[in-house]
């Protein structure tokens, strides 16, 4: 018999959290519940509430949806009208429970668009990329380091094999347990991989997360390896949206939302949370104070400090000071400028870098999203976006905007003496921090309630999970907890391999 697999996936292992049992849908009077926070998290919570027929109030203090993915319009110097974003997000093929919400408005999923390849690049001129590979592991880092300009079989042989047995063996349950402990930096010294190859590949992926790798958690370097590479037989390559985030995705999401009966509330900040004697909460926001049965606090890991610290009577002082004391990320950079001389065309979309100063990644936009390609056929010119990760609190911000220039114009020569038409500037410091020794700091899904969750990508998960798909998972965990206290039927859930592939490498880990 053939093993169910998520729509679309291609990994016969991919793991099935089934749904709990229960009603298919509330009865009358139904059920309220707040959800606080519009981006991947809360729209997943208020997607997986409201299709079980609970009422939901959903609370946004940004003037549009999306959290991280975020769109507004604005006007360019030559008239144009554009929308600007929070950057390039990577839609990967392993991220089947962020797919299942969008497959909500396409059950295609017509609206992203496959990326060729994935290269990243080295100062020193080594470039690697992941077009072409297996997509089976061991084989996929095997072909990888086969072709690998930087990281060879001669390397290959000098690694300390026992240091990284927990590359291949990762146990999800217990992998923070035995790498939480040391940072990132520190566990691939104790491997032995050769210098350049660990600031090409893993440096590029720990910034991923908003981090130098001498800061994040070894814990979610390791798994992150997993989630992309050696657990999943996805493969790393990704798709993009087509169009700007709200276009393709928040606009119509929104629209399906509000047809089964959700309240949407933009530009909503929520001040406080109450809960009552009666068991229910009372929520209060710019627009007055509601009372509900549920509350998902879906909210960045900052907001969610602030609004607990606003709410002096919700939760125990132990849970308060676990929220309270979660931190942030170093702050992020996204510039994003269109040009009057276009990019090469064989230049990628996308482009990971390593050993250009605070440049982390070059977009050329008009290479997948639609709005773009237009300004750019009609201009002559290109829509580049730069990002710096993990930037300094002390940096300063026109400077390091700078920099990303000189760094762009020595990468793609052709664009030395390109005219900027305008540029936009995105400064953030909102994502969760993954530092060494944090897991145990970070606020769980459950609290001392049993109908108030959080989610989020800065929030524990049990399924192998990481960045956007994290946030969506723990979105549905959330709305899942508070669906079986309705006794309420309860929404499957997909993941990646909870453990190593390979019974060999498994079994000499624990060796």
């Amino acid at each position: 018999m053939n093993r169910p697999l998520p729509p679309g996936a291609r990994d016969r292992r991919a793991v099935l959290w089934p749904a709990h049992p229960g009603a298919p849908c509330a009865a009358s009077p139904a059920p309220r519940a707040a959800v606080v926070g519009g981006g991947i998290a809360g729209l997943s919570a208020a997607t997986a509430l409201a299709e079980r027929g609970i009422g939901v109030d959903l609370y946004e203090r940004h003037p549009h949806l999306g959290g991280r993915l975020a769109g507004w319009p604005t006007r360019l110097a030559d008239g144009t009208g554009v929308t600007m974003n929070r950057g390039f997000h990577a839609f990967f093929r392993q991220y089947y429970n962020l797919r299942a919400l969008l497959r909500r408005i396409d059950p295609s999923l017509g609206f992203l668009k496959a990326l060729p390849d994935y290269p990243l690049r080295h100062r020193t001129g080594g470039t690697d990329g992941f077009a072409g590979l297996p997509r089976t592991p061991p084989w996929n880092a095997l072909a990888f380091a086969l072709r690998s300009p930087t990281f060879g079989l001669r390397d290959m042989a000098r690694i300390d094999a026992r240091a990284a047995r927990q590359l291949a063996g990762v146990t999800v349950a217990t992998v923070y347990d035995a790498l939480d402990h040391i940072s990132a930096d520190d566990f691939l010294a104790a491997v032995n991989f050769p210098p350049r190859a660990r600031h090409l590949a893993f440096d590029v992926f720990s910034r991923s997360f908003f981090s130098s790798p001498d800061a994040l958690s070894a814990a979610e370097l390791v798994l992150m390896f997993h989630i992309y590479f050696l657990g999943s037989a996805e493969g790393l390559l990704f798709d993009v949206a087509g169009e700007p985030f709200p276009v393709s995705l928040w606009d119509p999401l929104a629209a399906r939302l509000a047809g089964s009966g959700v309240r949407i509330h933009t530009g909503a900040a929520v001040e406080g949370v109450l809960p009552r004697p009666d068991g229910r909460f009372e929520v209060s926001a710019a627009g007055g104070t509601v009372r509900c049965d549920a509350v998902v606090l879906a909210t960045d890991p900052g907001a969610l400090s602030a609004l607990v610290a606003d709410s002096p009577g919700l939760g125990s002082t132990a849970w308060r000071s676990t929220v309270t004391g979660v931190r942030t990320a170093p702050p992020f950079l996204v510039s994003r400028h269109w040009t009057d001389t276009a990019a090469r065309p064989d230049r990628a979309g996308f482009l990971g870098t390593a050993g250009y100063g605070p440049l982390d990644n070059v977009s050329v936009v008009e290479r997948w999203e639609g709005e773009a390609a237009r300004w750019a056929a009609k201009s002559g010119g290109s829509v580049i976006e730069l990002h710096a990760y993990a930037v300094p609190h002390t940096a300063d911000r026109t400077r390091t905007e700078r920099e990303l220039v000189a760094r762009l114009r020595r990468l793609y020569p052709e664009l030395a003496t390109a005219g900027i038409v305008d540029s936009r500037h995105v400064w953030r410091s909102d994502c969760p921090r993954f530092a060494v020794g944090g897991y145990r700091q970070r606020p769980d899904i459950g609290t001392p309630y049993e109908r108030l969750v959080v989610a989020g990508d800065g929030v524990r998960c049990p399924l192998p999970t990481a960045l956007m798909e994290r946030a969506a998972t723990t979105g549905f965990l959330a709305a899942n907890r508070l669906l079986r206290s309705f006794g309420l039927l309860g929404h499957d859930l997909w993941s990646v391999p909870v453990r190593g592939r390979n019974p060999l490498l498994r079994a000499l880990s624990r060796a």
